[in-house]
């Protein structure tokens, strides 16, 4: 079943289209990758998904609703979350307050416990910082803070945009270990990710961009393979 789809979407910053004609589908249950160059728009692409940024032309679905005009924290609620490039969480809250703050949109608030549990088991070192500020905690605890914080409003979308950037090597894989874990237990992930290797050995499907235009797609280990992507995105000639 599709989830969300992108339809002939196009983006803006002033006059620079940052996005044209792009069109995307991501099916429920799937990890889908969009992978491409530093300007290709995929952050953009992801800014519109979660409404942070409008659209010039197009349409965005998600679970059958057409969401293209809906605002973003209206979006939340619907069931899309997103971890945003630079983790952005609160510096001077606590662990435990940032992971509050990610339920902020419930209506369930008396049932948050489990999903608590649930960040603490995938993270267990934010459970030992959980009365740490979360500007004190490193670059990788501070990422694992940000897709826990995600987590805790029960998305049926996961956004993540370059989870990886700026970690080091044994954060980067841990990192990636937890968002297949993530999408083992049933939630949806959209990636961004500059870190091609990566995001095409765990993807399902992916799209490669360029100059905010889809030029390639296929199943991940697909383009995992192939011998261009390898040289474009993987430095391997």
């Amino acid at each position: 079943m599709t989830l969300l789809e992108l339809s002939t979407v196009s983006v803006h910053y002033g006059r620079i289209q940052a996005v044209s004609d792009l069109s995307i589908t991501v099916n429920e249950g799937e990890v889908v990758a969009l992978i491409g160059a530093n300007g290709a728009g995929k952050s953009t692409t992801m800014r519109a998904v979660s409404g942070i940024r409008p659209l010039s032309a197009g349409k965005i679905t998600f679970a059958g609703e057409d969401i293209s005009k809906l605002r973003a924290d209206l979006r939340v609620v619907r069931g899309i979350s997103q971890v945003p490039e630079g983790r952005g969480v609160f510096p001077g809250m606590t662990v435990a307050e940032n992971l509050d703050m990610g339920a902020y949109a419930r209506k369930d608030r008396r049932n948050l416990q489990p999903d608590l549990d649930r960040v603490y088991e995938l993270f267990p070192r934010l459970r030992e910082r959980r009365g740490q500020a979360g500007g004190t905690l490193s670059g990788g605890e501070q990422q694992m803070l940000a897709i826990g914080r995600a987590l805790m409003a029960k998305p049926k979308l996961l956004l993540l945009d370059e989870p990886s950037m700026g970690l080091a090597p044994q954060f980067i894989a841990q990192i990636f270990r937890i968002i297949t874990e993530i999408n083992q237990q049933g939630t949806t992930v959209l990636l961004v990710e500059q870190n091609a290797q990566q995001a095409l050995s765990r993807a399902d499907r992916a799209y490669v961009l360029e100059t905010g235009r889809i030029t390639r797609s296929g199943p991940g280990p697909e383009l995992l393979a192939d011998d261009s992507i390898k040289e474009a995105y993987l430095g391997v000639a």
